[in-house]
């Protein structure tokens, strides 16, 4: 499968400027979409990411970026458990047998929580010494979607999204990213978006859920600081893509023809949004921390109920069936 320049390539025709519509609080105003958040967690966070709801267990699975470690918290108990980790953690995705698949600074791993054991995939950029693996999902074609990011500041264009099998293939599939983020599936899997924190553009693809095939790349959205860098993202059943605003302390909720809802959180720089709970309808939102005029904000985990229900993710090894 080619790799796809970020930034180039992209059809004229649909590229679009996003419209930002004016600041809407949660669960006033616009569509009503959500109640006010909660904070979840008792410990603070240096760098929360990458919540991924887990059905079958009933728990929510997120990371703490720097720890290094991930997270599971039960959700009808609210009991937390801890796993270390042996170098900073990006990202996971749901695997077979009750493994999870994780992305680590050495490399793609499974990781077994009963006995805390990890197992190398592969490593889709061992001479990448400058970056690290940051967002990362699975797809509805049952493979690891995994970003790279520079490590370094200013960030620099040496990043790349990959597709990870179950078979430890590693095929480069977007190149020239700062810091990768923002995957997300619409239900049916036919749209993909992906990002670039640094340079604020979302981008939306057709997916092809048999192959895992890009193509027909459009600009979503183009979102700067004061409107909230994009993040890590999640989708609704009605296709919009809900992109935390890392810069801005706010949810963007965008439609797929690129209108924008924002709603303030009660975080200076969120994260993920992910949708969990029995009906999908609990939003979760990681954090990380950041200071702010009135002193230093901790990262978190928050939660609070949307009135959209949220598209399933999908678990490694498994394809969606149609």
């Amino acid at each position: 499968m080619p790799w796809v320049a970020l930034g180039g390539g992209l059809d004229e025709g649909c590229r679009r400027e996003a419209r930002s519509a004016a600041p809407v609080a949660s669960g006033e105003g616009g569509y009503g979409v959500l109640s006010p958040f909660e904070r979840v967690i008792d410990i603070d966070l240096a760098l929360g990411e990458g919540p991924v709801w887990d059905e079958d267990r009933q728990a929510l699975w997120f990371v703490d970026i720097l720890a290094p470690a991930l997270y599971r918290l039960d959700w009808p108990s609210r009991a937390l458990t801890r796993h270390g980790m042996p170098t900073e953690i990006g990202s996971l995705g749901l695997a077979e047998r009750g493994r999870l698949v994780v992305a680590l600074r050495s490399g793609i791993h499974l990781f077994d929580p009963q006995t805390e054991s990890l197992t190398f995939l592969v490593h889709p950029e061992p001479e990448r010494t400058m970056n690290r693996m940051n967002d990362g999902k699975v797809g509805p074609d049952g493979c690891f979607w995994v970003g790279s990011m520079h490590d370094s500041s200013p960030r620099q264009p040496t990043g790349a999204l990959y597709r990870i099998t179950p078979e430890g293939t590693a095929t480069r599939v977007v190149e020239g990213v700062n810091v990768s983020n923002g995957l997300a599936w619409a239900a049916g899997g036919s749209t993909m978006t992906h990002a670039d924190s640094t340079t604020g553009v979302i981008t939306a693809y057709d997916f092809d859920t048999a192959t895992g095939a890009l193509s027909n790349a459009r600009r979503l959205a183009l979102l700067s600081d004061a409107e909230g860098r994009p993040d890590g993202a999640a989708m609704d059943m009605e296709g919009f893509d809900w992109s935390a605003g890392v810069s801005a302390g706010c949810l963007s909720r965008i439609s797929p023809s690129g209108d924008i809802e924002r709603f303030p959180v009660p975080a200076p720089a969120p994260t993920m949004p992910c949708f969990g709970g029995p009906d999908r309808r609990t939003l979760f939102l990681t954090s990380l921390a950041r200071e702010t005029p009135q002193g230093r904000v901790a990262g978190a985990l928050f939660a609070c109920t949307a009135t959209v229900t949220g598209v399933p993710v999908g678990r490694f090894g498994t394809p969606a069936t149609p």
